[in-house]
């Protein structure tokens, strides 16, 4: 897979522990998988954010795992139930990868389509709007 990576991005990552570099290396993968256009950056000074016409997802490694904040206003649907957390959340929720757990790559590239593709259609606030 190729992508322009961002290097602010590369040093937050290099910077984990081994196990959670592969989390995060493999939703990084995952992501500019889900689209050919999406973009990373650093937001809130260090955090790794991927981008498409608006926020897809973010990283934030945390003691003893990783959360991928998905920037879905909760309308994505999540038939794997692979999210943990911020089901009431209004702008984010997020799904904790912990030592040892697998990233469920199907489940987490389905989220990321349907959010690009809420994202190209105005975002989720103005899905829920027009709901």
């Amino acid at each position: 897979m190729t992508y322009t990576a961002d290097p602010r991005v590369d040093a937050y990552i290099d910077a984990l522990p081994e196990w959670q570099q592969a989390i995060c290396h493999q939703v990084r993968d995952l992501v500019h998988a889900a689209d050919q256009e999406v973009t990373e950056t650093i937001k809130r000074t260090d955090r790794p954010y991927f981008v498409l016409q608006g926020n897809i997802c973010a990283l934030l490694a945390a003691k003893d795992h990783v959360n991928v904040f998905l920037y879905d206003g909760a309308i994505v649907p999540d038939p794997e139930g692979i999210i943990t957390a911020g089901h009431d959340n209004k702008t984010a929720r997020t799904v904790a990868v912990r030592r040892g757990e697998s990233v469920n790559a199907s489940a987490l590239t389905a989220m990321f389509r349907q959010i690009i593709a809420n994202n190209r259609a105005g975002g989720w606030r103005k899905i829920k709007r027009e709901s």
